[in-house]
């Protein structure tokens, strides 16, 4: 087979350059589905190539390991390996084919093609085109390893069997342009077979003559590890851990996951981000594919690395952080709005004050009763206020009181004097509590104003 002329290349065409503007639920809605998994159509319905490469090896890897002694060295070697092509998945397939993150000289591009290809996991263009599908589909129909379908679906299941619906269009135009990407898809079976298989056989052999060794644990049961290492990705980085940049779908944060998938487990992050160059943004954070292509930077291997403004960034942290104080804000009571209370005269609120513990502060009246017998400075102090305007006295004139009893205070308003406040205290009618309340954007126009307008009400 001849490779494809200059002419070819260049008249490559995005694929979804011409869709139309509701194209996700034009293809809910009109894409035929595969007929529902049953025992009785599995055999017909079953991915024969995935379920080789995915079911096939631990089996080998697990009897091999019964009968073939695992020698330190090969041990030690069996896990570099693993790192290596797990890295040309992390640092090659994804970060760098799928996503564009940075960019790598054709030495390291080579590399990177090859150690991918000894995970086994498909050529570089096939698997780009799954990923870019699963970012822009994310948690729908047209997402192939679609969250909501279980763990087990979204870990291996998606591909023991055929798919019940085609993946969402994604284009991968810019990798049928890429000659390392073209190279490797006309290679692949050959490459796989050769990183996979071969080369981890020779190498224990030739330095240490441990080649029984090195096909079972180097080869087999390193690619079961590595294989599950990346689905996890797709699984446990959507199942395990925290939100902390957007909550709108699955991916989460988990330090386990990042151990576990060679630091791709900041997953919230990554799809909030997904053209950042690093998983894990603190430098704490475990992403050894971060470190690896910071490293590839200063030998002169990879430049461009792209980070999403940092602004940007904490943006979305405040959004979710918002998000959280309003839930705990929503379980609280708060004052009753002044709107909602009895407007009463001052003649009126002396003569009530008769009958029951009345005291007027910043034109709001409270009924004290619960807390005269409660009060720190004594009762005697709230009882000789009792009808009488105590606002002077609250506000520092006797004692300067706290922002938590400004808080309890407000909690009391029974009702609102005519004529209003004293002037010079409008900042100190909204305890301080609510001046930091949260209101949402459809609140900032309700009763919620009266106090958002004083300190800039946050949207949440």
């Amino acid at each position: 087979m001849g490779s494809p002329s200059s002419a070819a290349i260049d008249d490559i065409v995005p694929s979804d350059l011409n869709i139309p503007d509701n194209y996700v639920q034009h293809t809910l809605r009109t894409q035929k589905l595969r007929p529902p998994v049953t025992l009785d159509n599995l055999l017909g319905e079953l991915n024969y190539i995935s379920c080789t490469f995915v079911l096939l090896p631990p089996v080998i890897g697990l009897i091999g390991a019964c009968y073939t002694p695992l020698v330190w060295k090969t041990a030690l070697f069996s896990v570099l390996y693993y790192f290596v092509t797990g890295l040309g998945i992390t640092a090659g397939y994804h970060r760098l084919w799928a996503h564009r993150s940075y960019n790598a000289s054709l030495p390291l591009q080579y590399v990177l093609s090859f150690a991918g290809a000894g995970a086994a996991q498909g050529s570089i263009k096939w698997w780009s085109r799954g990923h870019r599908a699963h970012h822009r589909y994310t948690d729908t129909d047209l997402d192939p390893y679609n969250a909501h379908k279980g763990f087990f679906y979204s870990h291996i299941g998606w591909m023991l069997v055929k798919p019940r619906r085609k993946p969402g269009v994604a284009d991968v135009s810019d990798l049928g342009k890429d000659p390392v990407v073209r190279f490797q898809h006309r290679w692949y079976l050959q490459m796989v077979i050769f990183m996979a298989f071969i080369l981890p056989t020779l190498i224990p052999w030739l330095c240490w003559g441990d080649a029984r060794g090195g096909y079972i644990y180097a080869g087999v049961l390193r690619l079961v590890f590595v294989h599950h290492s990346t689905f996890c990705v797709n699984s446990l980085a959507h199942w395990l851990g925290e939100t902390p940049f957007d909550d709108k779908h699955t991916p989460r944060d988990h330090f386990i996951t990042a151990l576990v998938t060679v630091g791709e487990g900041y997953h919230n992050f990554h799809h909030q981000f997904p053209m950042d160059y690093r998983n894990a943004i603190k430098w704490y954070q475990y992403d050894p594919t971060k470190w690896f292509i910071a490293t590839m930077k200063m030998l002169g291997l990879a430049s461009h690395l792209k980070t999403f403004p940092d602004n940007e960034v904490r943006k979305g942290q405040l959004t979710m952080e918002l998000k959280k104080l309003h839930r705990t804000q929503e379980k609280l009571e708060w004052p009753s709005d002044s709107n909602d209370l009895p407007v009463i005269s001052w003649d009126s609120y002396q003569e009530q004050s008769k009958n029951r513990p009345l005291v007027l502060i910043s034109g709001f009246i409270h009924d004290v009763s619960t807390f005269i017998q409660e009060h720190p400075g004594g009762s005697h102090l709230i009882i000789k206020f009792i009808g009488k305007d105590a606002t002077t006295a609250f506000f520092g004139g006797v004692y300067d009181h706290s922002n938590a009893a400004h808080n309890l205070l407000a909690m009391k308003r029974v009702g609102v004097l005519h004529g209003g406040m004293p002037h010079g205290l409008d900042e100190k009618v909204v305890p301080p509590s609510q001046r930091l309340k949260i209101a949402r954007y459809n609140e900032l126009s309700s009763a919620y104003s009266s106090y958002s307008e004083s300190e800039g009400g946050l949207l949440g």
